[in-house]
């Protein structure tokens, strides 16, 4: 009985951290979020119970993907320029991110953005992918050792088609 206040300080403990990482919504994922919610007037669809899919991933893959966070915006009809949407990533990421790869339609109807950010053993992705009327972004922190070792399991093609690979 003499222990119960040990819940609620548990509880704050826990919980302070949490709210420190929410506050930082000006930079990172959130940022990008939020400065394209109000440079193009477009709300994000955001994917309910995340968190718990980012745990569920984490545990299924052994650590090889966590901190997954997805947003989606449909109904895109704003006029999008490609050196502006990739600035306004650059600089709400922040520093330590760089981007991997820019690919822009010849019309700039479509446009995509992967980033990369070193986390010790890890690998940070940040991806947008503009599509038309659809723009969706994804972030997730991947352990690249793990997905190697694992991508062997995922190859479907025949044998014959291995073989022969192999033997170039």
């Amino acid at each position: 009985m003499r222990r119960l206040w040990l819940i609620p300080v548990a509880f704050v403990v826990l919980l302070v951290p949490v709210a420190v990482l929410a506050s930082g919504g000006e930079g990172g994922f959130d940022g990008v979020i939020g400065s394209i919610e109000s440079k193009y007037h477009v709300h994000a669809s955001r994917i309910p119970f995340m968190g718990l899919v980012s745990l569920i991933s984490k545990k299924a893959t052994h650590n090889g993907v966590s901190g997954l966070h997805i947003a989606e915006f449909d109904s895109f009809t704003e006029s999008v320029d490609g050196d502006e949407l990739n600035r306004m990533v650059e600089e709400k990421l922040g520093p330590g991110w760089e981007r991997m790869i820019r690919e822009t339609s010849r019309k700039g109807h479509e446009q995509t953005l992967i980033f990369i950010h070193p986390e010790g053993d890890r690998m940070g992705l940040f991806i947008l992918d503009h599509d038309g009327h659809e723009l969706d972004v994804v972030q997730v922190s991947v352990d690249p050792n793990h997905l190697n070792e694992n991508f062997g399991r995922y190859d479907h093609r025949r044998d014959s088609e291995k073989d022969e690979d192999e033997s170039d």
